[in-house]
């Protein structure tokens, strides 16, 4: 909620506080902290976007800190009021919800989903899941089987040349993952709800450019399953689907269903009911190099 303790871009004596900066869809974000708790989960989060030139003028600006008052933090976005946040888990969310819908609205051409996306040789998949559906699990796995990482919950997409545009913050998770994948415990930002892996810590490499998209997976967890079943979609499913997931369907033509047809026509779909990580993950990969072959 809006706090009226205002939080200074650059204090009235002294330095400005330190901050990261950032390029991310051709704008310079920059993220001040004074906090050194704050700090660490900024970076943490964030350290892996392409830095911006110190002299970059930043087209998002914010500021995140304590409280003054309370046992709370703040956060700002210059040129609007504060929000307060009761705990760093919720000072993370309210940043990255912000950066997300501001990127929508300053890269209206691109068709912004919420989905997962990796690289195997040079071309992009996305996961695309419901919350709690096994996505970003499915993610960490298939992280272990040689695909690169570019984001595990936004994947903006060029309509024009199908390419996705890299979103690599920290993957973040709501509880650990299944074996036999490990988990890097001493790095994790464990915020209590969510479990942030910094991208320094995955087990696979970062792709900071565009990639063509290959194909989508829509994910659906299944405890009851003995093994997992993968099954082609077509268009018509797919596009179903894939609007549910679309964040800025309403700025592009038919309210963004001619967007989505032509992506779920153009680009293969599947779906993943997981069962077993291993098993999930290793069918998944099969189909990317069978794929990749073809």
């Amino acid at each position: 909620m809006p706090s009226p303790h205002p939080i200074p871009f650059r204090p009235a004596r002294g330095e400005p506080p330190p901050a990261l900066t950032f390029q991310l869809l051709g704008q310079t974000v920059r993220i001040a902290y004074a906090d050194p708790t704050v700090a660490r989960i900024v970076t943490g989060n964030f350290a892996a976007m392409p830095p911006a030139p110190d002299s970059a003028v930043p087209d998002l600006a914010y500021a995140a800190a304590r409280h003054p008052g309370h046992d709370a933090y703040l956060l700002h976005r210059q040129g609007r009021a504060p929000i307060t946040a009761d705990n760093l888990c919720e000072l993370l969310f309210y940043l990255e919800k912000d950066l997300i819908v501001a990127l929508q609205t300053r890269r209206p051409d691109l068709l912004h989903l919420h989905a997962a996306a990796l690289a195997w040789e040079g071309q992009a998949w996305l996961l695309i899941g419901d919350s709690g559906a096994g996505k970003s699990t499915t993610t960490w796995g298939l992280l272990h089987h040689g695909l690169r990482y570019l984001s595990d919950e936004l994947s903006p997409v060029d309509l024009e040349s199908l390419a996705v545009h890299p979103y690599p913050h920290a993957l973040c998770l709501k509880r650990r993952p299944p074996g036999p994948y490990a988990f890097p415990e001493d790095e994790v930002l464990d915020l209590g709800r969510t479990l942030h892996v910094p991208v320094a810590a995955l087990p696979a490499d970062v792709m900071h450019a565009p990639c063509p998209l290959a194909g989508l997976i829509f994910v659906r967890h299944d405890p009851l399953l003995r093994e997992p079943v993968l099954r082609p979609l077509q268009a018509a499913e797919a596009g179903a689907r894939l609007y549910v997931t679309t964040l800025n369907a309403l700025a592009h033509s038919s309210h963004g269903l001619d967007a989505v047809a032509s992506l779920a026509q153009r680009v293969p779909s599947w779906s993943l009911a997981s069962a077993g990580l291993a098993d999930s993950c290793e069918l998944v990969h099969g189909l990317m190099r069978e794929r990749r072959r073809g």
